[in-house]
């Protein structure tokens, strides 16, 4: 049983899975309900050395954004700017979920694993389709999310994969059959935690955060031991103490936020205790520097969304990058875009390690991300100070208009600029792939308690009727603030991108169009309607001497594009 509730701009489903009846020849395995199948016909593993190496190979796709950097760069060149337009099916996988697809398959020597809305997984033939198991996972009595049943895929190490599930847990399973190895209760669906990102795997410690920012939980990232699924350490997204930050007046783009820093400060003078429901979602995979042993990752709105009487100050560490020690889970450093923020413009989109130019020219190791506000921030991974921010990749308006009962327009709307969507990065053209959203909205704020876990977003921010909503990917120069070009579609975009050493960007749209564009210049160059939203994340692999490009087709929840169950795998044609 679903219940939806919508602000206009966003979809909030709350769900309550009352038991599932195992499917015909299914068996339960450790509480979980796992449909017999064949198995995979050959070993399964993984090692560290491959998951460190994985960016400069192109046999397998290892991670949801194929390397620890994050860049969605596919190395590989089989499949090239002269020869795309010969690119065709070869084989559509069809799953038995009908709903909002954004996964990434996992491809290790020939099979593929991938998810689906309400945690299932399938493991199949990467070259024909045909399936080796189906694990679908029994929910339990309450799940409590935002913005979609949504699965973004497994993260695997040796012969285990690891999946975060709509009811807060995380669980181990055996890559070879689908059986639950162990399964570990992360935090409390009733108080509006939930699970929707894939897990990092790194060094035996599997790397999760939490959805919830729209309940009013309190945000983290948590690593777990590989092997036994002991819980190591935990990063608090909300401190206990110091949450309130240094008052900042100006956004990362140095822009009034026209805060009553007054009014505030009286109100944190008689209530600080409101830390343990103030948000701060991590929505995506955390990128990995393995010689400084840091994580990096971005931090979601706070809670509540709109209504920021209750809760004075900055509200550290959301709507920022963080940086945390891999093996401690300390904090290192940190850089907030939007303090208090009352727009929902937190950051989602993963960040990414490249080398950029510091301000004098000198090339540097930096961390890039894509944010709701429409600029790509470049950042110094030493510190995480900023370095610079692009031009706006979208229209701007009215920054930073407060919301009011009536409804305030402010561009560029809620879900962005860059939402969720990962972005990719290409070291041959030093470009970043942005897929970005127009949606002009109103918003509107009311006075609103905590609630208990339930939906709290003191207020509604609406798309306003008869405008124009539309997308565009920008690429973007990290080296400088200036765009080298711009694609636009039809409808918003949301979903993910993949960048290839054949020059090629790959993206998809809400109306099924899945596209391949020259990443020199933006130009199309072939393109494929897979009959239902291609909001997932393109992966690209090979298998026997060929070179493939899967995408996921089923629709978006947030955007209520259609709806599809299908992953379509392409090869070259005749």
């Amino acid at each position: 049983m679903r219940r939806s509730t919508r602000s206009a701009s966003m979809v909030v489903v709350l769900g309550a899975a009352l038991g599932a009846t195992a499917p015909a020849g299914a068996q339960e395995v450790a509480g979980q309900v796992a449909t017999t199948g064949e198995g995979v016909t050959k070993a399964v593993s993984v090692s560290q050395p491959m998951l460190t190496g994985a960016g400069g190979q192109v046999a397998d796709w290892l991670h949801t954004n194929g390397n620890y950097e994050q860049t969605r760069f596919y190395p590989g060149k089989q499949i090239n700017t002269t020869n795309v337009k010969k690119l065709r099916p070869a084989f559509v996988f069809q799953t038995e979920v009908l709903e909002s697809m954004e996964t990434a398959p996992i491809v290790v020597d020939g099979v593929m694993f991938l998810t689906t809305s309400y945690n299932h997984i399938y493991a199949v033939d990467a070259a024909t389709g045909k399936q080796f198991w189906h694990y679908k996972h029994k929910m339990g009595p309450v799940s409590t999310f935002c913005c979609g049943p949504n699965n973004r895929g497994v993260a695997i190490h040796g012969d285990r994969l690891y999946m975060g599930t709509l009811d807060a847990k995380l669980l181990a399973l055996n890559a070879k059959t689908g059986a639950v190895i162990w399964e570990k209760q992360i935090a409390d669906p009733e108080l509006g935690y939930s699970e929707t990102m894939s897990p990092t795997v790194v060094d035996g410690k599997v790397l999760i955060g939490t959805n919830g920012g729209e309940y009013g939980i309190r945000g983290f990232v948590k690593a777990y031991d590989a092997n036994s699924g002991d819980e190591l350490w935990t990063f608090y997204t909300i401190p206990e103490t110091g949450h309130e930050g240094v008052w900042a007046k100006n956004d990362a783009t140095g822009r009034d936020m026209k805060r009553d820093l007054a009014a505030e400060k009286a109100q944190l003078a008689k209530d600080a205790s409101f830390y343990k429901t103030l948000g701060g979602g991590v929505w995506m995979n955390p990128a990995v520097d393995l010689k400084t042993r840091t994580i990096y990752f971005v931090v979601g709105n706070p809670s509540p969304d709109l209504y920021g009487a209750e809760r004075p100050g900055d509200n550290l560490y959301t709507d920022a990058l963080v940086a945390v020690d891999l093996d401690k889970g300390t904090h290192k450093c940190h850089f907030q875009y939007v303090a208090h923020d009352v727009w929902d413009l937190d950051a989602v989109s993963p960040p990414i390690l490249v080398d950029v130019k510091d301000k004098g020219g000198k090339m540097i190791p930096g961390v890039i991300h894509g944010g709701k506000t429409g600029h790509v921030y470049v950042h110094d991974r030493s510190n995480c100070q900023l370095i610079r921010f692009s031009e706006a990749m979208i229209p701007q308006e009215n920054m930073w208009a407060l919301p009011t009962a009536e409804g305030a327009r402010m561009l560029p709307g809620a879900n962005g600029g860059v939402e969720w969507s990962p972005m990719a990065f290409s070291p041959r053209t030093r470009l970043a792939y942005a897929l970005n959203l127009h949606q002009p909205m109103t918003y509107h704020v009311e006075q609103a308690k905590y609630p208990g876990g339930k939906l709290w977003l003191g207020g509604a921010f609406k798309v306003i009727s008869g405008e124009k909503q539309w997308g565009r990917v920008a690429a973007v120069n990290v080296d400088s603030d200036k765009i080298a070009w711009k694609y636009d579609t039809e409808q918003p975009l949301i979903g993910g991108g993949l960048v290839t050493g054949g020059d090629l960007f790959f993206f998809g749209e809400g109306n099924g169009n899945f596209n391949a564009l020259d990443a020199r210049n933006g130009k199309k160059l072939w393109g494929f309607n897979c009959g239902a939203g291609a909001n997932a994340m393109p992966v690209s692999y090979h298998a026997g001497g060929k070179q493939y490009i899967a995408m996921g087709c089923g629709g978006n929840t947030q955007l209520d594009f259609k709806r599809g169950n299908s992953v379509f795998v392409f090869a070259m044609g005749e």
